[in-house]
């Protein structure tokens, strides 16, 4: 076995890499996101084995193209976890075209950028101005895919696989999976404190994913009129700003009018696992329609560098 090293001035042995914390207040805060902005040549398998070496919950890999190509059909980004690849991601979505906005000098005074991802295009506003310093935090605002109401969950089979008793559930907002391009089951607890005593089995909450179309399960308890707070259980830990769920989770309250049409809604996430997180989100009722969802956040670069090309 070789132990010789890459030359460091070779730059076809290595990738730029960034690493941003999503929906967040202030650095290492927020959902962690590492953003690899050149990754022509690499294979799937090759980016799943990057995306288990940074051991973040998601993983960024862009595909530069034509800039005209880019301008038409958008830029080229697929998203994975530790585990595989994903359609759609909220906080990997908003924190790689932030990230792109920074460094990339025809993007730097872009009021929307369109990310191509597996789900098809999404498009991700700027409502701001922001620094040219590429270390400064970019707000952001993605409009996601038009929201599916799919099956309700009674709550034996809550009892059943997630072990929540009757009076732990919210008494008039009854469990149901919702997609905005990932579905979700959305859970409203009756109260914080449920919430907080929370202690998902990955087990038994694999079991329940296993026989819905459900890919996460998202618990939400009220704080008040615009605020709720959330947790989401994630591959036996526990993921700190969930924006493809914070999507879901908005249709849902304006489906089931617990959150008011085209108002701002603050999702508070993250809190358990030391990582406080703000996600804002809301949604349009058109003629009983659901539409429009969009979910804001805030990106914060934290770190820059070179991964070995694999």
């Amino acid at each position: 076995m070789s132990n010789s090293r890459p030359d460091a001035n070779d730059t076809a042995a290595w990738l730029d890499w960034a690493q941003v914390d999503v929906f967040a207040d202030a650095p290492y805060q927020g959902n962690m996101l590492a953003v690899f902005p050149d990754a022509t040549g690499l294979t799937d398998a090759e980016m799943q084995a990057i995306a288990r070496e940074t051991n973040l919950s998601e993983t960024t890999f862009v595909f530069p193209r034509d800039r005209a190509v880019e301008e038409q059909q958008g830029i080229r980004v697929r998203i994975f976890t530790t585990q595989e690849e994903l359609p759609f991601a909220g906080h990997p979505t908003l924190g790689t075209a932030s990230w792109l906005r920074a460094i990339r000098p025809e993007l730097a005074d872009a009021e929307k950028i369109i990310l191509h991802l597996n789900v098809g295009p999404v498009l991700v506003r700027f409502p701001q101005s922001h620094s040219s310093d590429p270390a400064a935090a970019i707000t952001a605002e993605m409009e996601q895919p038009e929201p599916i109401f799919l099956d309700t969950i009674g709550p034996g089979d809550l009892h059943r696989d997630l072990g929540l008793d009757t009076l732990e559930l919210h008494p008039h907002l009854p469990p149901q999976i919702v997609s905005t391009g990932l579905p979700v089951l959305v859970v409203p607890l009756a109260s914080f404190e449920a919430l907080a005593a929370l202690e998902p089995d990955p087990a038994r909450e694999k079991t329940l994913r296993s026989a819905t179309s459900a890919k996460f399960v998202y618990f939400l308890a009220q704080h008040d009129e615009h605020t709720w707070h959330a947790r989401l259980p994630l591959y036996g830990g526990e993921d700190p700003a969930t924006g493809s769920a914070a999507g879901c989770a908005i249709s849902y309250l304006v489906e089931h009018g617990a959150a008011p049409p085209e108002t701002a809604v603050t999702i508070l996430q993250g809190r358990f696992v030391h990582r406080p997180s703000r996600i804002l989100v809301q949604a349009a009722l058109d003629t009983g329609r659901v539409c429009r969802v969009r979910v804001r956040g805030c990106t914060i670069p934290v770190a820059t560098g070179r991964f070995l090309r694999p």
